[in-house]
């Protein structure tokens, strides 16, 4: 009997499981989304700032540290390395050239002018300087031919007049702030910076009242003719986890100052102090709106001042209108927890 030979045959079956010949890995568009994102939102921080809101002072608080959101496109750009995410690097473009427009001037260039026919200085010499005699003499050293000093105690007020006398024959004090000056002073007095101005220049009863003036306004002779010079210390800045980054005092005494100085009817103004803000906080926009940072114009750099061992934010300021900045720069390091920014002028020319 034949027998008939079968031949078995097993049936086919296609791997369906995650196994590793079958996996595939997204593609460098796809992956690396979450830094793609995050760099999208860093670019648009800080191309939006002035929109961010101002509860809890979160707008002056991203806006005095903006310049710093550069150390955050590094960071991402290895995580975008990492990732070999061809989405994140070109997301990363954004907050990059956003940065370089806004601050990319600074960063890399000297804009020295040349030379100018007055040098300004301006220190917050701080109320707990263990050392005034020193700093009063390193000031004087510095060549100024105006030098503006706040948060004078009334302790070390004595001391500055004493060791200034002989380089500054010419000088003004009215509270916690003054002006020494090679040149004659006229017209000296206190400025009320603790009236709440509001948009429209009403004033209205402070808040609060801070102990002691804190602002002047002075005329210096030059050769060139007069200048109305303002020092001015704005309120400080508190942060504490209820009130969070509260800015009302100063921002009250910036409304105030600038209400003064738009009343100023001498063309050739010079504005010098501690203004507890940089120049790019909304909360000083009434102040330069009206008056050109001195930095921005001749300086090099960020020229950061505050903390004075390793400055982060530039707070203190020369702020001019109808003079020409020729020169701006920081000085170094005195006792005080401010550093002294410097600039030269042209009054000769205006500009």
């Amino acid at each position: 009997m034949a027998t008939t030979a079968t031949t078995a045959t097993t049936p086919r079956v296609d791997s369906v499981g995650p196994g590793p010949e079958n996996t595939r890995s997204p593609g460098p568009w796809r992956r690396g989304l979450v830094v793609a994102v995050f760099a999208l939102l860093l670019g648009l921080v800080m191309l939006l700032h002035a929109q961010i809101p101002g509860v809890g002072g979160l707008g002056s608080l991203v806006e005095t540290f903006l310049p710093w959101c550069w150390v955050l496109v590094p960071v991402l750009l290895l995580g975008a390395l990492w990732r070999r995410s061809a989405s994140a690097v070109v997301a990363l473009l954004l907050p990059a050239v956003v940065w370089l427009s806004l601050f990319g001037g600074q960063a890399f260039g000297g804009r020295s002018e040349g030379a100018g026919d007055l040098m300004v200085v301006s220190h917050n010499v701080g109320a707990e300087n263990p050392d005034p005699t020193g700093t009063a003499r390193e000031l004087a050293d510095s060549g100024a031919d105006v030098l503006a000093l706040v948060e004078v105690s009334e302790q070390a007020r004595g001391t500055y007049e004493k060791e200034l006398a002989k380089t500054y024959p010419h000088h003004t004090v009215q509270g916690t702030v003054g002006l020494w000056s090679k040149l004659p002073l006229s017209g000296s007095s206190p400025v009320d910076t603790e009236q709440d101005v509001g948009p429209l220049g009403d004033a209205k009863p402070a808040e609060a009242t801070l102990v002691g003036n804190r602002a002047l306004r002075t005329t210096v002779t030059t050769e060139h003719g007069p200048v109305a010079v303002y020092v001015a210390h704005l309120g400080s800045v508190r942060v504490s986890p209820r009130a969070g980054f509260s800015t009302d005092t100063r921002d009250r005494n910036a409304r105030a100052l600038a209400a003064a100085i738009a009343a100023e009817r001498n063309e050739r103004v010079v504005l010098l102090g501690d203004l507890n803000g940089t120049t790019d906080d909304r909360a000083l926009a009434g102040l330069t709106s009206r008056l050109t940072p001195a930095h921005d114009v001749a300086g090099s750099g960020f020229g950061f001042t505050w903390p004075s061992a390793f400055p982060v934010a530039r707070i203190d300021h020369v702020l001019v209108r109808g003079v020409r900045p020729a020169d701006a720069w920081v000085l170094p390091r005195t006792p005080s927890d401010h550093r002294a920014v410097a600039t030269t002028l042209s009054v000769s020319d205006d500009s």
